[in-house]
């Protein structure tokens, strides 16, 4: 999972009494087969699933191989199960990045790593950007939402200075998309740099001190057919996050105190405008790039509908993981620093696995087609998802919609789930229905506050106009609790490995619960549709058939 509060789900069984009645037809989920795909792809061998990885590789060449066994058909290149996909890696070299201010106080100047983190570009690996400063606020841009932080700013050629998120009171999801998109709002006004400021609330969910244990990861993005690496705003040259001491000197003889932005920031609603600050800033940071290559691992099963099996429905789950942790002085010659990543995310494509097992081998084949889907990338940013999004076996109007399955929590009973997204979409009923029969209950977002619907890969469907959702399991019957404890702990550390208490017949539930979310989507006579009036659905497919909500 690419962020410590993305979700995703997994169960226990209940008790034999509680379970509806089971037809000769039905599939059957099982604890050894769930636990076997994990042992093999949370192995030590696997050395933590990097993207770019040999353990990577051999782990996509496990899934192609469960694929070949099940007579799927190959949706990769050239006829074949993989997805190549080449990254741009990019990192920084022994020259320290420099950001210095010019203002009231004469010039200032911070390195890399200390009280400011230095993006890296990797379209330019030199960069040494000179430009007087702009306050935008929080840097964003949405008549809808009516938000217009430009207003009678003139940035062209300039660096703009924002507030880290967004106003508060505005719908978290939302508010997430927009705050991600800002770097492009900047470049569309001409700004060639960004620097990000805290506010109250945003210091407090991401302290310093946290950022700086992050600054110093390589920057990953997937190139293009072109050859070109993907950039969000290539006209952006320069960024970096900068800390307390930074912000002062910024803010030195402004209109307006950091101090009262923040405060205004912090209330509801609150929208601190825009100013022209006292000063410029140079930013030098040089970066040495290298291009590396991993594979997505796609399949497809042929729809059994004359007509329905033109359509899609994409059942995705992440293969990759973070690898191995770097050495730290203190370290035992024996320290585990293999990140095997059972949970996160072995669980989700053995999930993913076993699903195609039960549709491959069903009697009767489900209407719509199925493609399967075991992405790379996701913990660099979501990419490998992003790219076939962008580069689809088939063509994405023709895919209808996309269930993803990421770190499944296979540590609780759980009587509940969560479907991130469920609300934008009539894909919420649709899962609900389907997880009825197992006494499952469909619950709203517990912590809508983190904007989880935007943060993993089922958003990359999503943003081609793909109505999607996030499944996990919900906060009742303990686990609220279990939650917080591996995101807490095990969560992006060797601690998640086939050590943990991992109960095997709650994957076996999931990957029946997730059957039943599938087989619902490829078997029912209409596609989902987006909601009418909704924020997603109009900004990504606006002229798509929307549902009454």
């Amino acid at each position: 999972m690419k962020t410590p509060f993305a979700l995703a789900a997994m169960t226990a069984l209940l008790l034999p009494a509680a379970l509806p009645a089971r037809s000769a037809a039905d599939p059957v989920f099982t604890a050894a087969a769930m636990r076997a795909h994990v042992e093999f792809l949370a192995d030590d061998l696997l050395q933590g699933r990097d993207t770019g990885s040999e353990g990577h590789e051999i782990a996509a060449r496990y899934v192609a191989s469960q694929f070949d066994g099940l007579g799927l058909k190959p949706a990769g290149d050239a006829g074949g199960w993989l997805q190549r996909i080449a990254f741009q890696q990019t990192e920084r070299t022994n020259i320290p990045a420099v950001l210095t201010l010019t203002g009231p106080a004469g010039d200032k100047s911070w390195t890399h790593g200390t009280d400011v983190i230095v993006g890296l570009n990797p379209d330019e690996p030199k960069v040494d950007l000179s430009a007087p400063l702009v306050f935008v606020g929080y840097g964003i841009e949405n008549a809808r939402m009516g938000l217009n932080d430009y207003a009678g700013l003139d940035v062209k050629g300039k660096i703009v200075v924002t507030l880290r998120g967004y106003p508060k009171g505005l719908p978290s999801e939302e508010g997430a998309h927009l705050s991600a998109t800002k770097a492009k709002v900047a470049e569309a006004h001409g700004a060639v740099g960004m620097l990000s400021v805290g506010t109250l609330q945003s210091m407090k969910a991401r302290p310093w001190a946290r950022m700086l244990t992050f600054a110093n990861e390589p920057d990953f993005t997937w190139v293009d057919t072109d050859g070109q690496a993907h950039v969000d705003a290539p006209g952006i040259r320069a960024a970096a996050s900068v800390n307390e001491p930074v912000v002062a000197a910024l803010f030195a003889g402004a209109p307006q105190s950091i101090a009262a932005i923040r405060k205004q920031a912090d209330k509801p609603g609150g929208k601190p405008r825009g100013f022209a600050l006292k000063g410029s800033a140079r930013i030098q940071v040089e970066s040495v790039g290298k291009r590396v290559t991993s594979p997505n691992v796609v399949a497809i099963l042929p729809g059994s509908d004359p007509v329905l099996q033109r359509e899609y429905v994409v059942l995705s789950a992440h293969l990759d993981h973070i690898g191995i942790s770097e050495a730290k002085p203190d370290d035992k010659p024996d320290t585990d620093r293999i990140n095997n990543g059972a949970l996160d995310n072995a669980a989700g494509i053995a999930t993913l696995l076993e699903v195609a097992r039960a549709m491959a081998q069903s009697p009767q084949k489900p209407r719509r087609s199925i493609i399967f889907l075991a992405s790379t990338g996701e913990e660099k940013g979501l990419l490998g998802a992003d790219y076939f999004a962008r580069h689809p076996a088939v063509p994405v109007r023709q895919i209808v919609g996309n269930v993803d399955l990421d770190m499944p929590l296979l540590l609780y009973p759980f009587t509940d789930v969560i479907a991130f997204g469920a609300n934008h979409s009539t894909l919420g009923p649709i899962v609900a229905n389907a997880v009825a029969p197992m006494t499952i209950k469909l619950s709203p977002d517990p912590m809508p506050q983190e904007g989880i619907f935007v943060r993993s890969d089922h958003y990359m469907f999503v943003k081609q106009g793909v109505p999607a959702v996030f499944l996990a399991t919900g906060f009742a019957n303990g686990g609220e609790k279990a939650w917080g404890d591996f995101l807490g702990g095990a969560y992006h550390h060797p601690g998640d490995d086939m050590n943990q208490k991992i109960d095997w017949n709650a994957g076996a539930r999931f990957a029946e619960a997730n059957y039943r979310i599938t087989r619902a989507l490829a078997d029912s006579d209409a596609a989902p549709l987006w909601y009418q009036a909704d924020f997603f659905g109009d900004t990504f497919a606006p002229n798509a058939k929307k549902a009454a909500h």
